[in-house]
């Protein structure tokens, strides 16, 4: 299990939201290229990079931040918000992007995550964000009559690398991760799940490491920033995992 650091950007710069609302922003670094570069020099295995811009309206809008930070890394950087086509697949994996995060489509085109599956295998996670127990989409901002299970059930035959799943109530509010709910997607997902939201404290790292081996990773956000968790402390916590379990 590895710690995952993310860099959400919004209108060009590195922010976090309060359960994804756009309009409930922190700003933390007009520059989102420094602020990856100084995550992989704390030690970090791997970036997550969200494209909030994109996430709302369905194509890039970070376009020119998200490929320098691929190209200023050494490490893995995965990037979701926003992708919704197979174009906008080649685009991204053309630029040195490790991974790519596709959410809504998991929903309203299970032939398209087939294809990319297919074509760039290893390389597609699946996003599953939740709130009040069924799955959001266009960037958090509607919620369908969807449950994860459907969603994991659709995945089964798909070829996968692996899931994030999110829950949006505790994301970027600091208040610890909903384990019962991702003990239950543990159990559902058909590949491995990286964590995500309300991670606070090294003890809410323990208590989702105690899951299970099919948790690959750990996405933290706003903890980092606020200082809650300093990096280096997070992936010694983490480190007893299996290097094979690893999510990048």
């Amino acid at each position: 299990m590895i710690i995952i650091p993310a860099v959400d950007i919004k209108d060009g710069r590195c922010v976090r939201l309060r359960q994804g609302d756009m309009n409930q922003e922190t700003l933390y670094a007009n520059n989102p290229v420094a602020m990856a570069i100084a995550w992989e020099q704390q030690g970090a295995e791997c970036l997550h990079i969200v494209d909030l811009n994109g996430a709302v309206e369905g194509i890039p809008k970070n376009l020119d931040q998200l490929t320098a930070i691929a190209k200023m890394l050494s490490i893995p950087v995965q990037v979701g918000g926003g992708i919704r086509s197979l174009d906008t697949i080649r685009l991204y994996l053309s630029h040195g992007i490790k991974r790519v995060v596709l959410g809504t489509v998991a929903l309203t085109n299970t032939e398209l995550i087939k294809q990319a599956c297919k074509e760039f295998p290893g390389q597609i996670l699946v996003g599953v964000d939740v709130k009040q127990g069924k799955v959001a989409v266009q960037g958090w901002t509607d919620v369908s009559e969807t449950s994860p299970e459907t969603v994991f059930n659709s995945l089964a035959t798909l070829g996968v690398a692996g899931v994030i799943y999110t829950d949006i109530s505790r994301d970027g509010m600091l208040s610890g991760p909903n384990l019962e709910a991702l003990a239950l997607a543990i159990q559902q997902s058909p590949c491995p799940v990286i964590a995500s939201g309300g991670i606070t404290k090294l003890d809410d790292i323990m208590q989702v490491k105690r899951l299970g081996s099919n948790i690959s990773g750990i996405i933290i956000g706003k903890a980092l920033y606020e200082g809650t968790i300093d990096l280096p402390s997070a992936i010694q916590a983490a480190s007893s995992a299996l290097k094979e379990d690893s999510a990048c």
